[in-house]
């Protein structure tokens, strides 16, 4: 900008001096001065463009890498949702005739377990009536612990109802049977029949009779195992009519192991994979 003013000043002097020659020679250096200045800016100006491009071109991609990471989705299983909770260990609220004043009573709690089986969150559906013995099922769901839902290799959390049957006892003074896991197969087994599997040791069987609401029980189940003899799925294929007696039997056998003899004339055969069993819980028949 000085230079331009300076030129200027040079140009306004020879047109003063009264010099024409003098005059038109000094006019041409100096316009011809001022076009190399114009020629000089403009280089500036395009190498000043030219080395801001880049610079722009990156920080209009910023917020692209950005929107590309915030468009990240999980991808974690949703719980699964069940009507019928497997346990491993099942809840056994402990009551008496006068925590139930004097009627039979019901309640459902919904249950949220997570990917391990724990019990996460127990809440009351639907209420016995008694807020001491709703609070008596939900300390019993706590305690318990359930068999976690297996999709894809992935453990799950497990969101489910528990329905509760809370009956009085017609004579308290009578003494409390403790079943055990006394099946048609051990049974067999035990005598030793032919059977088509043998259980490796007895499975624990968490049952009395007080849970038979005074009428014998029997359940009809069948189960898949793996190659190593483990209880992978059990499921019922005649129930008892009480769904805590049909659970305590499921709950037994899906921590037992079997064992499969192969004769000579099966060897060619694929080993067989599903096997089916039943039980009967008699209320004359406790065993000592």
């Amino acid at each position: 900008m000085i230079r331009d003013i300076n030129l200027f000043f040079r140009l306004a002097s020879i047109f003063n001096s009264g010099n024409t020659a003098h005059l038109q020679c000094s006019a041409t250096a100096a316009i011809s001065d001022l076009i190399k200045e114009i020629i000089f800016m403009k280089q500036i100006l395009c190498f000043s463009l030219l080395i801001s491009l880049p610079l722009s071109a990156a920080y209009s991609a910023e917020p692209k890498a950005t929107q590309q990471l915030s468009i990240q989705k999980s991808a974690a299983l949703p719980a699964h949702l069940t009507t019928r909770i497997q346990w491993n260990k099942f809840p056994r609220p402990q009551y008496k005739n006068e925590d139930l004043k004097d009627q039979n009573r019901s309640a459902i709690i919904r249950i949220y377990a997570d990917e391990t089986g724990n019990i996460a969150e127990a809440r009351v559906q639907e209420s016995t009536g008694l807020t001491h013995l709703d609070n008596l099922l939900v300390q019993a769901v706590r305690e318990a612990h359930v068999k976690p839902h297996v999709e894809k290799d992935t453990a799950t959390p497990v969101i489910g109802y528990q329905t509760f049957s809370l009956k009085l006892s017609p004579d308290e003074d009578r003494e409390v049977c403790q079943y055990q896991f006394d099946s048609k197969n051990w049974q067999a087994q035990q005598q030793n029949k032919k059977t088509a599997f043998s259980y490796r040791r007895q499975p624990t069987l968490a049952l009395d009779s007080e849970q038979l609401n005074e009428h014998n029980r029997a359940v009809k189940f069948s189960f898949k195992v793996n190659k190593h003899g483990d209880v992978k799925k059990v499921k019922v294929k005649k129930g008892s009519g009480l769904y805590a007696v049909d659970q305590a039997v499921v709950q037994a056998v899906s921590q037992s192991q079997i064992s499969v003899k192969r004769t000579a004339s099966t060897l060619w055969l694929y080993k067989k994979s599903s096997f089916k069993d039943e039980i009967k819980f008699d209320l004359n028949q406790c065993p000592e």
